[in-house]
């Protein structure tokens, strides 16, 4: 009678290279998940995609957790400006402000986002 041990043993090996295949060719990281240089280019490409108008969840389902974020009210208005990295500055394993694009929000609605938009941020006037 021949040992089954050599069968089971495939058996497992194929199954875990099955698993592995599907993992590997199937999954998709979330922008939270991803490498910085690929979330990098995960950004560039949905920033693309964005419109005026957009809803602050809609932009955070969108790209993910901002890297660096800040809020203040202005009169009847709540502002809100999200950091996203977008470019590579410095090799330094830190993302820091100049490698991100703002994003602009005006009562939860995109407004804004670009070179310009945190200038915007911080000229407006807290509680006016």
């Amino acid at each position: 009678m021949k040992s089954k041990v050599p069968v089971i043993i495939g058996s497992i090996f194929a199954a875990y290279t099955a698993f592995v295949a599907v993992v590997v060719l199937v999954y998709e990281p979330t922008p939270d998940e991803m490498h910085w240089e690929d979330r990098q280019a995960y950004n560039n490409a949905q920033l693309a995609d964005i419109i005026i108008g957009q809803s602050l969840s809609d932009i955070k389902q969108r790209m993910g957790k901002a890297d660096f974020s800040e809020a203040k009210v202005t009169g009847d208005d709540a502002l809100q400006v999200l950091f996203y990295r977008t470019h590579h500055a410095q090799s330094d394993g830190k993302t820091t402000r100049d490698e991100c694009t703002p994003l602009l929000f005006k009562n939860q609605q995109l407004i804004a986002w670009g070179s310009d938009t945190y200038d915007q941020y911080l000229a407006a006037s807290i509680g006016s």
